[in-house]
């Protein structure tokens, strides 16, 4: 069975900084892509960010390009979400998805982190 578990959600002032991480258990990350996605109050779940099963391609949505970052640590079956210069509006709870091909179709989720960032 697959887990996938957030963590390293928390409070910030617009301008700072969190680290996601995303452990997966029951699957090897490093063999599916792997994204982030959030969902806001009243809102759609949204895209944010993906890393492709060989690391070395990434997608973001426009919103966080050059601020947020993808990454994937195969020692620790983890991938990581670098968000900086956050701002107010990227306030949800974030979630992790694994999944195959690319665009990848995402068939495991986590349970999500909550991402507040005052202004």
């Amino acid at each position: 069975q697959v887990q996938l578990v957030e963590s390293g959600g928390g409070l910030v002032q617009a301008g700072g900084s969190l680290r996601l991480s995303c452990v997966a258990s029951g699957r090897t990350l490093r063999n599916y892509a792997t994204g982030w996605f959030r969902q806001a109050p009243g809102k759609e779940r949204e895209f944010v960010a993906a890393i492709s099963i060989s690391g070395f391609v990434t997608k973001y949505a426009d919103s966080v390009k050059g601020r947020f970052t993808i990454s994937r640590d195969n020692a620790k079956n983890t991938v990581y979400l670098q968000m900086n210069s956050l701002k107010p509006e990227d306030t949800a709870v974030y979630y992790c998805a694994s999944g195959t091909g690319w665009p990848a179709d995402f068939d495991s989720w986590g349970q999500g982190t909550q991402v507040t960032v005052s202004s």
